[in-house]
């Protein structure tokens, strides 16, 4: 008889497919878009950064105002640009104005959504970073190839520091159930280099790592030192470009909910347990070999109520 947890490990299984016609993404999700894939260099990840921050009113901007705002040269702005693929910052401007438009359009004031209730406006918040993970997830045979690239390192290394240690200790504790050797690291330093080191001699191929605002530099140098030992990264992270980008081998995003005093994280949660589901379905006998396993131990020693 199959456990609840093998029942939803096959029900859950994911179908291969191809990616479906969305509606037309949020003016945020197609800005974001435009970035996707082209590697920026610190003053153009500046630039980038005040586009996603100030987009109603960075793409009225002249190339003279925009450069002063976010303290670069005019020819940064224009290699910027170009960087992206246009042919100078004009074109540039002509695909921002409409996305600024469309997204003084959709505020919550016009659409007459205004919460009085705090809360409720951070619920609606992760309800849109929850949105933003299901249009991720829309290309199933990329989150297929992401799982089964795991399922298949032996050991596979979980890496999150200071805020990001709880996402990194939930994962590699269902993880543990369907895979022989997960490995946590949660401390940065020599001791972080020490397990990414030991992880790659014993034969792990990929290491899977949450890093969530605010950044700390140790998860910069945890990256940098996973990837001089000849591992792999899967980064989880939230939609802020940034230098950790640049150290991931994959990079998934997910928005943290910050409307309140500390973060929550439903969207990163989620994005987590989808990518436990695709390294399920990569084995799918040795995940229900080893959550047999797990069950009988647990029924013979009363772990559970």
């Amino acid at each position: 008889m199959s456990s609840g947890q093998q029942a939803r490990a096959q029900a859950a299984a994911i179908t291969p497919g191809t990616l479906p016609q969305e509606r037309e993404k949020p003016p945020a999700d197609r800005l974001l878009a435009l970035f996707d894939g082209h590697r920026l260099s610190p003053g153009q990840r500046r630039i980038a950064q005040y586009l996603i921050d100030h987009l109603t009113e960075a793409a009225f901007l002249s190339i003279t105002e925009l450069a002063e705002r976010v303290g670069v040269s005019q020819p940064s702005v224009t290699r910027f640009a170009s960087a992206l693929g246009f042919s100078g910052y004009p074109a540039l401007r002509e695909v921002l104005q409409p996305m600024a438009l469309s997204a003084v359009a959709g505020t919550p004031d016009s659409r007459e959504q205004i919460r009085h209730n705090e809360l409720q406006a951070a619920v609606d918040a992760e309800i849109e970073n929850l949105e933003n993970v299901r249009r991720l997830l829309a290309d199933t045979n990329r989150v297929l190839e992401i799982g089964r690239d795991l399922a298949h390192s032996v050991p596979l290394t979980v890496l999150g520091l200071r805020i990001s240690v709880s996402l990194a200790e939930y994962f590699a504790y269902a993880a543990r159930r369907i895979h022989p050797d997960v490995r946590v690291v949660t401390r940065g330093g020599s001791v972080a280099y020490d397990a990414l080191l030991q992880s790659r001699a014993a034969g792990g191929s990929w290491v899977i790592a949450f890093a969530m605002p605010r950044h700390a530099n140790e998860t910069l140098a945890a990256l940098r030192a996973a990837r001089s030992t000849g591992l792999r990264v899967v980064l989880i992270t939230d939609p802020t470009l940034g230098p950790l980008v640049e150290e991931a081998d994959v990079v998934l995003t997910a928005g943290t909910g910050s409307r309140l005093v500390f973060d929550s994280y439903a969207a990163p949660g989620m994005l987590s347990a989808a990518l436990l589901q695709a390294m399920a379905d990569a084995d799918p006998e040795r995940t229900q070999a080893r959550l047999e396993q797990y069950e009988q131990v647990a029924d013979q020693h009363g772990f559970f109520l």
